[in-house]
């Protein structure tokens, strides 16, 4: 587009089409036919100015005044036509700087984006050094709150289920007296015996199935530590028991666990972190014989502990499917886990290997996959 500072041309305001449209326009007007171009014909003309410079030449027209209207009416319209070139001019310049300065923005923004992402890579290198703290941290919340919600439901159990447990328990024992009492006094036939007999071992079905629901109840206090400080004095042995008899109550009591449990001196230690630790191994073992082949055979679990070099060694030890030699390496790591989704959390062996540390012992795993896995945690007796 040419600068309106340069002195147009006809050719310069209108396109060949605009120019043959306007001469249809202006020969309709007039009463002869009336041709506007840029050269001067030879035949008389009138010439077309626009800002007092002569940019065509009009010819035809029935007289010399309609020629000079039409020439007034093209100098009228070759006025706005300008206008609008000018316009066209100033908004070409004004985006043509518009878009200088938005390339230098652009320019100025690489740079910034350059150096934020040279910074990005130095924190991302220390994020990375900070993960595996994150990692812990949220273990350890995730640990504490599991710990606190088993506290609180074995509260609550305890103070719910206790209470009416007792009365049941009593009321049963009563109701067996009453049973005796009445068989003394009705007839002495076949058909009085045999409801007395069906009564009676009704009775001590009921009293059987409270005392197993106050067992549970006290295995849980004990799992969650309820009426224990923080650090107390553990009984090992004890915590194992409460442990095994919750993972017998979760499986409906279908596992083969075989106990050999010798004497042990109590040690200091954390008993909820402790009995949550065993059944963690415990179920971990349970599900592995649940997961081996069928052709296996039956599966068992081996809990042995004994003091050896001044510790406690706890081995817990199951013949189920063991675990692959890929997944090895990584059985330690938080929030990992072979199992399918939702079924376990990828923290069991990780607050195991946690708690055995934090009580100044050490956890061994050997696993072969198809054979069965040896766990063996180490408390020191000091």
């Amino acid at each position: 587009m040419r600068n309106f500072e340069d002195d147009p041309t006809l050719n310069d305001l209108l396109s060949a089409e605009q120019l043959s449209r306007l001469n249809q326009c202006l020969s309709a007007l007039c009463s002869e036919p009336v041709t506007l171009a840029q050269a001067r014909p030879d035949t008389d003309a009138m010439p077309v100015e626009f800002n007092l410079e002569t940019v065509g030449w009009l010819t035809g027209g029935a007289s010399t005044d309609e020629r000079q209207a039409a020439s007034d009416l093209v100098s009228f319209l070759m006025m706005f036509i300008a206008k609008y070139r000018l316009a066209a001019n100033l908004h070409h310049d004004t985006t043509e700087a518009s878009y200088a300065e938005l390339q230098r923005q652009n320019d100025a923004l690489r740079a910034s984006e350059a150096r934020y992402r040279e910074l990005s890579e130095q924190l991302q290198q220390r994020v990375d050094e900070q993960v595996s703290v994150i990692k812990q941290t949220q273990q350890e919340l995730y640990e504490s709150a599991r710990l606190r919600s088993v506290g609180q439901l074995a509260a609550g159990v305890a103070h719910e289920i206790n209470n009416p447990i007792g009365f049941i328990s009593s009321n049963l024992r009563v109701a067996r007296d009453y049973v005796k009492e009445l068989g003394e006094l009705l007839p002495e036939d076949a058909a009085n015996q045999e409801l007395l007999e069906d009564f009676n071992d009704l009775l001590n079905e009921s009293v059987d199935g409270a005392k197993r629901i106050a067992s549970i109840v006290s295995d849980l206090k004990t799992f969650s530590s309820i009426d224990q400080a923080d650090y107390t004095r553990c009984n090992i042995n004890q915590l194992l028991t409460s442990a095994i008899h919750l993972v017998q109550t979760e499986y409906q009591h279908q596992l083969d666990i075989l106990e050999r449990l010798e004497e042990l001196p109590e040690i200091s230690g954390h008993p909820s972190r402790l009995s949550q630790t065993f059944f963690n191994l415990l179920d971990n073992a349970a599900q592995a014989i649940r997961d081996a082949e069928p052709e296996k055979g039956a599966g068992r679990i081996l809990v042995k502990t004994r003091v050896h070099d001044n510790a406690i060694e706890i081995l817990i030890q199951d013949n189920g499917c063991g675990i692959p030699e890929d997944d090895r390496p990584r059985i330690f790591d938080a929030f990992f886990t072979s199992r399918p989704v939702g079924s376990g959390t990828g923290l069991g062996l990780t607050v195991a290997r946690d708690t055995a540390r934090a009580h100044g012992g050490q956890l061994q795993l050997d696993s072969r996959e198809g054979t069965g896995t040896r766990v063996l945690m180490s408390l020191p007796i000091t």
